[in-house]
């Protein structure tokens, strides 16, 4: 586990409570992603490290990349982690929030990996047995790797679920051995 989780997620979930007490997980994923877009930019990055900078100046700009949106919740939030020098965190916290969203949703992204692009009859075929399986409203995001033989890799949360056809001739050459 990367010493960026570990200090994000204390965060990650207190915005998530916040949001949730709310009742506006979206609103928050949405200003989450804004801010971290902010701290992403190299100047920005530079500009935050310095001791300086007035941390309410740096809420104040960061709610205007987000288009003045931001309630006082929020930029009371961006104030604590400004306070704390924890802004540059917020790529990670937004990951972080995300996960827990979609927990909360019964939401879950997949990652299919193919050689050839999902036909559209394909992808329902697997939205529909990864829903059984996993309980949670999928969403399905196909990328091509034309270097696979075939078949197809699913990456689902912390799962994987190898169905190339590397996979299975690795693991009937291993119950060969």
């Amino acid at each position: 586990m990367s010493s960026l989780t570990t200090l994000a997620r204390p965060y990650a979930k207190a915005a998530f409570e916040l949001a949730r007490a709310q009742g506006d997980l979206a609103g928050w994923d949405e200003l989450l992603s804004a801010s971290a877009s902010v701290t992403r930019n190299e100047a920005m990055t530079q500009w935050l490290k310095s001791p300086h900078v007035d941390k309410d100046h740096v809420v104040q700009i960061m709610n205007e990349a987000a288009g003045g949106k931001m309630d006082k919740h929020f930029k009371g939030y961006l104030g604590v982690l400004a306070a704390n020098d924890r802004l540059s965190l917020l790529p990670e916290v937004t990951a972080l929030f995300r996960r827990l969203r979609e927990d909360a949703e019964k939401r879950l992204r997949v990652r299919v990996v193919s050689a050839i692009p999902l036909e559209e009859d394909q992808a329902e075929r697997m939205r529909a047995a990864l829903t059984i399986r996993f309980e949670r409203e999928i969403e399905l995001d196909n990328e091509i790797d034309t270097s696979m033989l075939g078949g197809a890799v699913v990456y689902a949360g912390d799962q994987v679920i190898d169905g190339s056809l590397k996979g299975r001739l690795e693991n009937l050459q291993s119950s060969l051995a």
